[in-house]
């Protein structure tokens, strides 16, 4: 047996049974996984100046495994330099890139969340002091591609934990596909009970994460 074999096989992916998979990445779940984790794939304690990032290298390379196809959902915009280089890194690992602007909602602060949050990152108008919060969900994009692309696979692979694709679950199971789920362990029940395989997050965080020096926790 060799290790695409054995990874396959202790994550309970049956190729037999499950046919053509195609993968649906939404990033911006995604990307949050392991953001409070404090051990390592080794189960190794990470340093104030550690914390472990979804590597998109590896989980290309997880996801070729087992995927015919793998589509990556992610916003992007001028400001934030890092959503670009997320897209194009994504672009050249072979995913099918899926993005769109990302919005910005004003949140408005209180007293006590003033004095929790950088003050670069605050401002005012009218309404009083506020921060921008980015928001980008695909719910829309990747239920639309799974209807499209519903004749070209056997096996819908969702990477994220959020409860509202649980209705699109239910909906690709009546029409005769299999739903893998992988998610971190915060994932609402009816997506968890839709799945024909749920995989937890933490039994493939050495195949997706590398360690990332940076400023203290």
């Amino acid at each position: 047996m060799d290790q695409q074999e054995f990874t396959l096989k202790s994550l309970e992916i049956d190729k037999e049974k499950f046919g053509r998979i195609f993968s649906f990445v939404d990033f911006g779940n995604v990307n949050y996984w392991y953001e409070k984790d404090e051990r390592d794939w080794e189960g190794k304690l990470l340093s104030k100046e550690q914390k472990l990032m979804v590597d998109i290298e590896k989980l290309a390379s997880f996801l070729n495994l087992f995927s015919e196809q793998k589509r990556f959902y992610y916003g992007w915009h001028n400001r934030i330099k890092r959503s670009w280089h997320i897209i194009i890194w994504a672009q050249k690992n072979g995913f099918v890139k899926i993005t769109k602007p990302i919005q910005f909602i004003k949140h408005y602060l209180d007293i006590k969340e003033l004095g929790t949050i950088k003050s670069r990152s605050i401002k005012e108008d009218v309404g009083g002091k506020f921060i921008e919060i980015p928001k980008s969900n695909f719910d829309v994009e990747i239920s639309i591609d799974s209807i499209r692309l519903l004749d070209k696979y056997d096996t819908f692979c969702l990477l994220s934990g959020d409860s509202d694709f649980a209705r699109l679950a239910e909906f690709l199971k009546k029409k005769g596909k299999n739903i893998i789920v992988i998610a971190s362990g915060q994932i609402f029940h009816t997506l968890k009970d839709a799945a024909n395989l749920y995989i937890n997050a933490q039994r493939i965080k050495g195949f997706i994460t590398i360690t990332k020096e940076t400023s203290p926790r």
